[in-house]
């Protein structure tokens, strides 16, 4: 059995590259060490990293987390903590932890997913009839603008109002202060957030914090006091919830599991909406052949219509593959002496797998860096070769919700106007908080408007 690589380069040295560089530090890895490799990616940590990147293997480790080999301890995302809260479904373990998503799960699935679809093109349709004509805008701004407006209509409830606008200001302060490579420092380096008072990182972090979280316990309150049964908004749903024992949440729990929805279901979808703008519009053939393809619907007010379109979903598929938000899965704690990729693990080490690297692989993906939707009408990948959501027993609860607005978003876009690149500049892949986002904005500018209708032999 292999004895596991050591990197060349110095603690210090990796974790600013993870930090600063995440494609180039997982890429230079991968090149010189394969399948799978030990890495530094937190300053304070003493406990071995191990990134497996071949999809058998993964398999393996996401699939055993519940028996001897592995488990999935919520300490394991403290990182998150910060972020999220401690009583989030991210930092819960074991049975704890199964309970909780079993709570949260049913909201997500089957008619309540249908019943969001046309609330999700409402919104889109709503924010795309103020774009200017022939006037470049930075699309991702526009598009948080839309995923925001999803979140705290189809989540928290929220339509209007004061509370409303003062979140939606407030969210968008906090999830901005990480929206570079060097201010994401600000979560893998614990000692850049002390509090020296409001002029400070940290300072500034606990005040919006402590405004957002009064703000969102004043809402959870109100809505205990005046429950309403026809509401369908996912915060409705989790305040009625019972466990086995008839237990529901707690508001802590509730706040809480809010911020995980709205850090799982805004920021990564709109940075996976800005992708996917951008090569739908850098290439020609994928344009055009997707715009045939939304002009073949019967009806384009019905958005239940997109989730039937092939070629849409595939553009979408290849955009989660070729730039996944999500860079690794949850990590994984090795409880007893394993083998993994012909390499011995000892237990407490921390295993994850890298969903970037997976997705690059040349043997599942030729040519990896091209941007070509007809992989995924061509060929059917395993949970284990495509795992933009990860998998597992920390599979993202929302993904359903996110695939289907990431559909409707895109398909309403492009339904509605006709669009083109501002530059012909590249756009390159870099940090954005915990996630891999674009590294400088995609500008795109309204040519015209486009009013696909129902085709005549409808």
């Amino acid at each position: 059995m292999k004895s596991l690589p050591t990197l060349r380069a110095s603690g210090f040295a990796q974790v600013s590259q993870w930090i600063l560089d995440p494609v180039g530090y997982l890429q230079s890895n991968f090149e010189r060490y394969g399948d799978l490799f030990p890495a530094q990616m937190l300053w304070n940590s003493s406990v071995p990293m191990i990134l497996a990147n071949e999809p058998k293997a993964v398999q393996f480790l996401l699939t055993r987390d519940r028996g001897k080999e592995f488990s999935a301890p919520g300490e394991a995302n403290q990182i998150l903590e910060q972020l999220l809260g401690s009583q989030s479904l991210v930092l819960l373990s074991g049975e704890r932890h199964q309970q909780r998503r079993k709570l949260i799960m049913p909201p997500f699935h089957g008619e309540r997913i249908r019943a969001y679809s046309q609330l999700i093109q409402t919104i889109t349709q709503e924010a795309i009839a103020a774009w200017p004509l022939d006037k470049p805008i930075d699309i991702r701004d526009t598009i948080q603008s839309i995923t925001m407006r999803v979140i705290l209509q189809a989540v928290f409830g929220l339509h209007e109002g004061d509370r409303y606008q003062k979140l939606e200001h407030l969210l968008a302060l906090r999830l901005g202060m990480t929206n570079s490579p060097l201010a994401s420092a600000l979560i893998f380096l614990p000692w850049l957030r002390k509090d020296f008072g409001t002029w400070s990182p940290g300072g500034r972090i606990r005040q919006i914090a402590e405004e957002t979280d009064r703000l969102l316990f004043a809402e959870i309150q109100d809505r205990r006091a005046h429950p309403d049964p026809d509401r369908i908004d996912i915060l409705s749903l989790l305040l009625t919830a019972k466990d086995e024992n008839g237990d529901g949440l707690s508001d802590r729990e509730l706040r809480d599991e809010l911020m995980t929805l709205l850090m799982a279901g805004h920021e990564t979808t709109a940075t996976s909406l800005t992708w996917a703008l951008y090569w739908v519009h850098k290439l020609p053939q994928v344009k055009q052949k997707l715009v045939a393809e939304l002009e073949s619907m019967s009806d384009p007010g019905d958005a239940s219509q997109f989730s039937q379109l092939q070629y849409l979903s595939a553009v979408c598929n290849e955009t989660l593959r070729i730039y996944p938000v999500a860079m690794l899965t949850f990590p994984r704690r090795v409880e007893k002496p394993v083998e993994l990729c012909g390499y011995q693990l000892d237990p407490g080490a921390i295993a994850v797998g890298c969903i970037y690297l997976i997705h690059q692989r040349e043997d599942l993906y030729p040519n990896p860096h091209e941007f070509r939707p007809e992989r995924f009408l061509e060929n059917q990948f395993s949970p284990y070769e495509f795992l933009p959501f990860g998998g597992g027993s920390r599979r993202c609860v929302g993904a359903a919700l996110a695939a289907s607005e990431m559909r409707i978003v895109l398909g309403t876009i492009l339904t509605h106007l006709d669009l083109a690149l501002a530059s012909d500049r590249p756009v390159k892949p870099g940090r954005r908080g915990v996630t891999l986002a674009q590294s400088s904005p995609v500008r795109l500018k309204k040519l015209g408007e486009r009013a696909i209708a129902a085709p005549a032999f409808a």
